[in-house]
């Protein structure tokens, strides 16, 4: 299966990353910034899929157009978020607000809370960053379909391997912005975590599937250094798992280092979740 290469890993990664930021977008608890810190990211991901795709390699045409349409969608998702930015994020402001309350009935100093611009107009809609991944994908399944033998299994592979590669990315991302956001409530990082543990045993399952890994274990498939990369393989596997439990423990523990230590198992969960989707690629599309 001939299916990797860097159009189509940067368009598996933007369309499964911005996937996820609407995930925690639709919450309407995270800050502005959190959004357009992944809209760019994935937006230029998305770019470079498209150059690489049209000046580098063989050419699929939906999966050009589809990076051509994330780039779009992103870009007018970021335009009316700026846009709106006065309106804030009413999740966030009502829990700011909640908060002085409890601080001025504890100490009895009252600080009024912030009034929402008359004339700002509504908020930014979440729905629009649903609208990008949802073109990405239409590409992936396009490049598992032109290349894939079978091409079924290419597809689950890609699809499932773009969503798991933007859940555990946007869950690392996420972690850092606590430190913007400090009163951020858990609930949108555990839920980050928690898709990336979802995702990890289909990831793994499906690179199993014949002809899979199972078939680089026993030979069949030459990995050039005496099955030393299939082992390294399921090391990543087994790893990423690992670290996805650790990762959900770390988050039960009420101190807010808590969050931190999250932040830096999923730095490690990361590594070896690349490891996990790209050496099974690497060693099935040689």
């Amino acid at each position: 299966m001939k299916t990797l290469d860097g159009a189509t890993f940067l368009l598996q990664w933007a369309t499964g990353g911005l996937a996820f930021l609407w995930i925690t977008t639709r919450r309407r608890e995270v800050g502005l910034g959190y959004g357009w810190l992944l809209r760019g990211t994935y937006g230029l991901f998305a770019l470079l899929a498209l150059a690489i795709g049209i000046f580098l390699i063989e050419r699929v045409l939906v999966r050009e157009i589809a990076s051509a349409g994330v780039v779009v969608a992103t870009g007018v998702a970021m335009a009316s978020s700026i846009r709106r930015r006065r309106a804030g994020v009413a999740g966030q402001e009502t829990l700011a607000d909640a908060r002085s309350a409890r601080v001025a009935a504890m100490t009895g100093i009252d600080r009024d809370a912030r009034e929402k611009v008359a004339d700002a107009g509504p908020e930014f809609d979440p729905r629009l960053d649903l609208v990008a991944p949802l073109v990405g994908i239409v590409g992936v399944v396009a490049t598992g379909v032109a290349h894939g033998d079978p091409p079924a299994l290419a597809v689950a592979r890609l699809v499932v391997g773009a969503l798991f590669l933007g859940a555990v990315t946007d869950a690392m991302l996420l972690g850092h912005w606590y430190l913007v956001q400090p009163g951020l409530p858990r609930a949108p990082i555990l839920e980050l975590v928690t898709w990336t543990g979802r995702l990890t045993g289909p990831e793994i399952a499906l690179m199993l599937v014949p002809t899979g890994m199972v078939s680089a274990f026993n030979g069949t498939i030459d990995d050039g250094y005496g099955g030393l990369l299939a082992w390294f393989w399921g090391a990543c596997a087994v790893t990423t798992a690992g670290l996805v439990v650790v990762t959900r423990l770390a988050l039960r523990e009420r101190q807010y280092s808590a969050i931190m230590a999250a932040t830096g198992l999923l730095y490690l969960a990361i590594l070896t979740a690349f490891g996990t989707d790209l050496v099974a690629r690497a060693l099935l599309s040689a």
